[in-house]
């Protein structure tokens, strides 16, 4: 593997072998990163090769167990527990939550080329090779899907994997379409037949038979859902407790949004009515968010939040049509591995010219000038763009550089959400901090969500009701937020990680940083993406060494 250096330890071999089988289950998850010799690969998902991996995984936590916490530098230690978590992730998947056996999300979710089309990190003949090598592979990866899903499945999972099949032919016509940069059009054209041919019969079984007999059954229950919380972030503490803290922040959220209503003599409503009635017009979304980047990046650089790693290079577009159905706004970052350009691409979804003009001006309120101005604090400055800068560039072992906790990256982008209404952007006026609390109650709801759904049997109406009662959301959007919440009870990220962070911030702030915003976030962005059920110990330690 490219970028690693020969080992130098028993230990350093012990990581190097937990993160090469890590990747040979998630080759995808290697490409993200910037591992580029795991290209093309699709993981053979058969009950016989991901038992056969489990079982490899089982002796390499045996043999990780057996190295001595005590006899490992501090920030090695680290380490070892960062392997663990890489290893019993997975497995909490395949054994615990079942994921491949009931979630038909697992395979179509597995078609993605976006890692090949975005960035120009090798000639395009290269990366088109690995894109045929995909196509390739959809027929045996979705009938793998068909013999392993046992029914009833979810219905919700089936719901979701129908409308993410659906979008996969456009999503090949994308690749067909880059590849005729270097005229190789027809070499996707031919993996694209029998691959589109494939997915279409994957999503007629599971509309014609699977469909018929879904069930509602989709929560982890109390015991799985605190074994998550362990594998994802290391959290020990009772789920319950992380229930409390976010309906402590949803109560603070609310009321500053009724002393702002108050202040301005108009209803909660009003308020959002307003704010949404000012934006952009269609053609001019992608221009507002380019300035938004300009904005906050003087903002972060004026009031000395963050280092500014350079070069910094952040490229608006639009979002790519494959994505556009499950996303209004993302970042596509450098990877830790990545060697060649770092620009981030912060991708905006364009109002469609064939809806309505109602349609088109829900969506366009949908990114009034507040709410855009918010979302790009979450996507670049000082959010996940800069975020990852840091990732990249900083020096870190290996373990460190293969980790993502999504509540470190998501919590991250979202306290910089509130860090910059802190420090004073908008204070001309309510618009920015009122997105900003629109937000926060969003993702405030989604923990209260996740935790009611897996572990209280609350239902989808009930989570429907409290998107729409607590966050101000309309039936539609509500309704989405709590389906999402059936397959994705990690939503609870956002608020979880911000939590942490704000907690060790009081903590720390000013007996270990004297106050210092700047030094308090470098250090805290120089441990990579750590599960934050760390970031305690972790920022009352020494600056760890490099593995």
């Amino acid at each position: 593997m490219r970028s690693m250096e020969a080992s130098r330890s028993p230990f350093d071999t012990l990581e190097r072998e937990i993160v090469d089988h890590l990747f040979r289950l998630q080759p995808s998850y290697a490409v993200g990163l910037g591992l580029h010799e795991f290209d093309g690969v699709v993981p053979d998902l058969r009950p016989t090769a991901t038992d056969a991996w489990a079982a490899g995984a089982d002796a390499l936590l045996a043999r990780l167990a057996q190295e001595p916490p005590d006899a490992l530098p501090n920030g090695r230690r680290v380490d070892r527990f960062l392997l663990r978590l890489l290893l019993e992730s997975p497995l909490f998947d395949l054994r615990e939550s079942r994921e491949l056996d009931q979630n038909p999300m697992a395979y179509v979710g597995a078609v993605s080329l976006t890692s090949y089309l975005v960035r120009d990190y090798a000639p395009v003949e290269n990366r088109v090779s690995s894109i045929v090598r995909i196509l390739d592979a959809v027929p045996s990866l979705l009938e793998a899907g068909r013999r392993r899903l046992r029914s009833p499945l979810p219905k919700p999972f089936i719901d979701l994997a129908l409308a993410i099949g659906g979008g996969l032919p456009a999503h090949f016509g994308e690749a067909e379409s880059f590849a005729g940069r270097a005229h190789l059009a027809p070499k996707i054209a031919a993996a694209r037949a029998p691959a589109e041919a494939a997915v279409g019969e994957f999503l007629s079984w599971l509309r014609d038979e699977c469909l018929p007999t879904a069930t509602g059954d989709f929560a982890l229950g109390p015991q799985r859902y605190q074994r998550l919380l362990f594998v994802r972030e290391g959290i020990e503490a009772p789920f319950e407790e992380l229930r409390r803290a976010g309906a402590a922040d949803l109560a603070r959220n609310q009321a500053r949004l009724n002393e702002i209503a108050r202040e301005e003599r108009a209803s909660i409503t009003d308020v959002l009515d307003r704010m949404g009635r000012d934006h952009p017009a269609a053609s001019e979304v992608l221009n507002a968010a380019r300035g938004y980047v300009d904005e906050t990046r003087r903002f972060v650089a004026d009031h000395d939040l963050a280092t500014l790693p350079e070069p910094a290079v952040c490229r608006v577009e639009e979002t790519p049509i494959w994505g556009r159905a499950l996303s209004t706004a993302s970042m596509n970052p450098p990877g830790p591995f990545d060697t060649g350009p770092t620009d981030g691409i912060y991708y905006v979804t364009p109002v469609d010219p064939k809806w309505t003009p109602t349609q088109q001006e829900e969506w366009l309120r949908s990114f009034n000038r507040s709410l855009l101005r918010n979302i790009t604090v979450h996507e670049v400055y000082p959010g996940h763009y800069l975020q990852f800068l840091h990732f990249h560039q900083r020096p870190a072992s290996l373990a460190r550089k293969v980790y993502l906790s999504s509540s470190f990256v998501e919590g991250w982008a979202h306290y910089a959400e509130q860090l910059v209404i802190e420090q004073g952007l908008g204070r001309e006026n309510h618009a920015a901090e009122v997105a900003e609390i629109h937000d926060a109650l969003l993702r405030d709801c989604r923990l209260l969500a996740s935790i009611g759904l897996h572990t209280q049997g609350m239902t989808i109406e009930q989570a429907t009701q409290l998107f729409q009662r607590e966050a101000h959301f309309e039936r539609l959007p509500a309704e989405r937020e709590a389906i999402r919440g059936t397959f994705n009870p990690e939503y609870y990220c956002y608020t979880l990680g911000k939590l942490a962070i704000l907690n060790c911030r009081s903590r720390l702030i000013q007996r270990q940083f004297r106050g210092n915003l700047r030094a308090f976030h470098d250090a805290l962005l120089g441990f990579g993406c750590p599960p934050v059920g760390l970031l305690d110990s972790l920022m009352e330690s020494p600056a760890p060494a490099a593995g």
